[in-house]
């Protein structure tokens, strides 16, 4: 199949390549429903080697600076008790941490999650989180220009390879809450 953006040498509906998605994010896609069909999520197979953003859109196409998006795990603190979320924003953006994610989560006190923090309670590798198949207890910050996109390059639990997904998804993935602002140049 041809991916709806990019140029990908494979691109698959991610239902049909579970084997190449991790436990969580397979999960997910197993368990997907919603308005956008889970075959419109699409698994395209990526070199780690180039997932420098300049590298990437170099050689798999430059309109994908503009639809990528990146999904970061922050924890907020308040009171002694840590809460983790996900925030997802475009990538050409950053996340309003200490602005819109804090006062969203009620901390007192927000900051980016540790790698091994990440990693580990998300059970996805770093450098490929994505909020298809975080744990469900998990707000998922959604940047609303993320979500007004066609389709969107996102992660897709591994370091190789990535997904493509409809923009409108990310509002119905579990725990998402949609944010204008969440994104700031």
């Amino acid at each position: 199949m041809r991916a709806p953006i990019g140029q990908f040498d494979h691109a698959t509906p991610a239902p049909d390549c579970l084997d190449e998605l991790t436990r969580p994010v397979a999960e997910a896609v197993r368990g997907w429903h919603g308005s956008v069909p889970a075959d419109q999520i699409v698994y395209v197979d990526t070199d780690p080697e180039w997932a420098d953003t300049a590298t990437f859109v170099e050689h798999y196409g430059r309109e994908l600076l503009e639809r990528s998006a990146n999904c970061v795990v922050v924890a907020g603190k308040r009171g002694g008790e840590t809460m983790l979320a996900a925030c997802v924003v475009l990538s050409t953006t950053r996340v309003d941490v200490n602005g819109v994610v804090r006062r969203q989560l009620g901390a007192r006190k927000a900051s980016f999650a540790s790698m091994d923090t990440a990693t580990g309670e998300s059970g996805m590798e770093y450098g490929g989180i994505t909020p298809v198949g975080l744990p469900a207890d998990w707000p998922v910050l959604v940047d609303s220009a993320v979500v007004d996109l066609p389709y969107v390059l996102v992660g897709s639990g591994r370091r190789r390879g990535k997904l493509l997904v409809p923009g409108k998804a990310f509002a119905e993935i579990p725990g998402a809450v949609v944010l204008d602002g969440l994104g700031v140049a």
